[in-house]
């Protein structure tokens, strides 16, 4: 297989676990990165994910067959610029970021849309940095590609089969309705639960009895409000139009269930709960979103001495890691009095089974 190089502009979280995830599939090429982090980057040599550490954006990206802009939102557009006169007819140029209009708009500015096909990975972590990426972190996750309108449709199908070969689900938008979709799935349900977790701690009691009575459902429906305030930030700014457009439609949708309840419209009240339930429960669980998917399980135990440490001890003998665990007090929407979280879906299932064999009554989310 022909030998090929491969650039990146930033090399944290998705940068690296898409870099680690070329290197197993395609050890044979090339892979040069710059990041402003100087440990990232000698972390990356070190462990043979790059061949080329970059001190500046110079010629070494000359010659790449894809470059990936992995940088903040806001320093890719600057990044542009610079790469402009570095890449050939050949190169493909892609980013990661979440909100795509901006820099689309760049890239018609200065006249690079023969070479640009934007890119959106939904995955994640809580964690950030190169340190924690993997390169199985993009696996069996979908990857949105927005081309632009003149880049040839020859790029288009290569990239798209050089990101299965990685191993995600590639799907091609145009970029406008990219931001409308994710700022409908991914974008308001951040503000729904940062403005919901804001509104209990605004009219909580003065002895915080609504915070000590929030955990279960309540903490797993608002979770994702826990997400990086500068990145949900500059989200918002970026894809302002779309998510003030989309907020203003669901709030329309809350006014109508107000009216409903004020009405004591029982049928539409009883429609609203049923077919939310059933297009919920018609929603897949094989890949990821755009909201990071939770791996847990809830099982029922004995309130006694030790029973937390043998469940610990037995998951842990048999090498499965537990990312978080305890006791659910208020279970109004769970079964089960423990609530078992893992890092991810195959630790999940394996804890599952093996609980199940220690006579454990399991129940999964």
């Amino acid at each position: 297989m022909t030998s090929k190089k491969i650039g990146f502009i930033g090399l944290g979280l998705i940068g690296g676990s898409i870099a680690k995830a070329i290197r197993q599939y395609y050890p044979e090429y090339d892979i040069i990165a710059f990041d402003k982090n100087k440990e990232s980057l000698a972390l990356a040599v070190q462990e043979g994910t790059i061949h080329t550490a970059c001190s500046s954006i110079d010629d070494n990206f000359r010659g790449c067959t894809y470059i990936f802009l992995c940088a903040p939102v806001n320093y890719n557009a600057a990044y542009l610029s610079q790469l402009k006169s570095l890449i050939d007819s050949d190169c493909i140029l892609t980013d990661v970021g979440s909100v795509k209009t901006s820099i689309h708009k760049e890239v018609i500015r200065l006249g690079m849309e023969e070479s640009f096909i934007g890119g959106h990975p939904m995955a994640g972590s809580e964690k950030s940095g190169f340190m924690n990426s993997k390169a199985h972190l993009i696996e069996n996750a979908y990857y949105i590609l927005t081309p632009t309108a003149k880049v040839a449709k020859e790029k288009v199908s290569a990239y798209k089969e050089f990101v299965t070969s990685l191993k995600a689900l590639p799907v091609i938008l145009d970029y406008n309705e990219h931001d409308i979709i994710t700022g409908t799935i991914s974008h308001l349900p951040h503000i729904i639960a940062s403005t919901l977790v804001n509104f209990v701690h605004d009219t909580d009691t003065a002895d915080g009895l609504m915070k000590a009575l929030a955990a279960g459902g309540f903490k797993d429906i608002t979770r994702i409000a826990s997400s990086s305030p500068v990145m949900w930030q500059q989200i918002c700014l970026k894809n302002g139009e779309n998510i003030s457009h989309i907020l203003g439609h669901y709030i329309e949708a809350l006014t109508q269930a107000k009216e409903q309840i004020d009405a004591e419209n029982e049928t539409a009240l009883y429609s609203m709960f049923e077919d939310s339930r059933d297009y919920r429960n018609s929603m897949p669980n094989s890949s990821a979103g755009p909201i990071k998917k939770q791996f847990a399980l809830y099982c029922d135990i004995i309130d006694e001495a030790g029973g937390i440490a043998t469940i610990a001890t037995i998951l842990a003998s048999n090498h499965i890691s537990i990312k978080n665990i305890g006791i659910i007090h208020n279970r109004e929407f769970e079964e089960g009095v423990l609530r078992i979280e893992f890092y991810d879906e195959d630790s999940a299932a394996n804890a599952s089974k093996l609980l199940q064999k220690y006579r454990y009554v399991i129940y999964e989310v």
